[in-house]
């Protein structure tokens, strides 16, 4: 299951107890204070790691808990501060505190990472309170407390290319044909409820994440069936190809069904319409499927390509005009 927004509940150590101690050796009367210092507890630390490509290892796991530092010793031994518990999330990934609602960190790049809770402080042990007028102090702290927090992690961008169209215009089927992705494909509206995400291997030194994104139907805007979460998810991608089916099974008109998807991503943010696009004719296996085509570009007046997902037809074309749209757009800020 693909997922893109995560509340979790994180709990960092807590630091381990100072020691109260006395040096206790044959033939040393009078043995000073020896108590060690405890150790620090572990932080629970979020980081963007390459290769995950979305949130359900955090999201399978609600609560998450770093381990505490131990306690201080005699013979001046400090206690073991225990090892941080790392949090791997997607690239593109910000971290909001739930209950105060300001950002802590927005992880834009593989190896950016924020320490979401800290763990407490080891306690000090008795060897610390040592002094000309106290030789034998019986003073000693108690490990730090550890900071919990609410956070909500949240994708900002959930794939480079995203795939956009009405239902059964054929997402999944080209997501399936140029990636290692398995959607599930049927010959009925609606078969994908969530992103499919698919690794896309272009040669050997280049490649992209394409999103097969849920179908859209008019009034999505307003909430209307999958509505805005079909949205957000246009939100997060940089490229978008947009496919049109020549011969919808409804009888639609392909030139409405491509202008009403258009209306109702502007009508959810405007200068959504404006990001980068690659118009595509889905299923050019088809008879009329050129001519329809031919009738898009002419009303939209750019260049719209043919594909077909099981002949292959078009598809080294497609990913060229793809990479060259990536070339020219920055990442999402």
């Amino acid at each position: 299951m693909f997922i893109d927004r995560v509340q979790i509940q994180i709990e960092a150590g807590r630091g381990g107890d100072g020691c109260m101690s006395f040096r206790r050796e044959r033939y040393v009367p009078r043995g000073g204070p020896d108590g060690g210092d405890g150790g620090r507890g572990g932080n629970v630390v979020i980081q963007a790691a390459e290769g995950v490509d979305h949130l359900a290892v955090a999201a399978h796991r609600k609560h998450w808990k770093a381990k505490s530092g131990s306690a201080g010793q005699g013979s001046n031994r400090h206690g073991r501060s225990a090892e941080d518990t790392i949090i791997e999330v997607p690239p593109g990934t910000i971290i909001l505190d739930a209950v105060e609602g300001f950002v802590l960190k927005d992880l834009k790049a593989a190896g950016d990472s924020v320490i979401a809770a800290r763990g407490g402080q080891g306690g000090k042990g008795n060897t610390h309170f040592k002094s000309a007028t106290n030789r034998a102090p019986r003073q000693f702290t108690r490990g730090g407390d550890a900071e919990m927090r609410t956070v909500v992690l949240e994708l900002k961008t959930i794939a480079d290319v995203g795939l956009i169209g009405k239902p059964n215009a054929g997402k999944s089927t080209l997501l399936a044909r140029l990636s290692r992705a398995r959607p599930e494909i049927a010959d009925y509206p609606f078969t994908t409820k969530q992103p499919n995400l698919g690794r896309v291997e272009v040669n050997r030194d280049r490649s992209f994440l394409l999103a097969d994104i849920p179908g859209l139907i008019e009034g999505a805007h307003r909430g209307v069936g999958l509505g805005l979460e079909f949205l957000r998810h246009v939100e997060r991608t940089r490229v978008l190809i947009h496919l049109v089916e020549p011969e919808p099974q409804d009888g639609s008109d392909p030139l409405l069904n491509y202008r009403s998807i258009r209306q109702e991503i502007e009508k959810y943010r405007k200068d959504l319409v404006s990001r980068p696009e690659v118009i595509v004719v889905s299923k050019s296996e088809l008879p009329g499927a050129e001519a329809i085509r031919a009738h898009l570009a002419e009303a939209v007046d750019v260049a719209v390509l043919g594909i077909s997902a099981v002949t292959g037809q078009g598809l080294d074309q497609l990913l060229h005009a793809v990479l060259d749209k990536l070339d020219h757009e920055p990442a999402i800020s």
